[in-house]
C-alpha cells in the first residue's frame, strides 16, 4: 500500500502539461522516460546525475505507476488452428 501512496503523490497528469502524459509532479519529465532508461539498463545513479531534481522514489513512483497499468490490463488469448 505504500508504493500505491508514492506513485499517488509523485505522478500526475495534466493535460496542460506534456499533452497529459504521465509525468513527475513539478516536472516535465515523463514516466515513460524514467521507465525506458531503466530497461536500457542506465544505473540510477547516473538518472539521479542526469535529473539532480529527482529523487530515487521518483524512478520507483514511475516504475510501480508501469507496474500499475499492466496488472489492469486484461489478456484474451485467441485460438489459433493449425493448418
Amino acid at each position: 500500500m505504500r508504493m500505491r501512496q508514492i506513485v499517488q503523490d509523485k505522478i500526475v497528469i495534466d493535460p496542460h502539461v506534456m499533452a497529459g502524459k504521465p509525468v513527475l509532479r513539478g516536472t516535465r519529465i515523463p514516466v515513460e522516460l524514467l521507465v525506458k532508461m531503466v530497461a536500457q539498463g542506465i544505473p540510477t545513479n547516473e538518472i539521479l546525475a542526469d535529473y539532480p531534481n529527482l529523487e530515487a522514489t521518483d524512478i520507483q513512483a514511475a516504475l510501480w505507476y508501469a507496474v500499475s497499468l499492466l496488472n489492469q490490463e486484461e489478456v484474451y488469448p485467441l485460438q489459433m488452428e493449425v493448418i
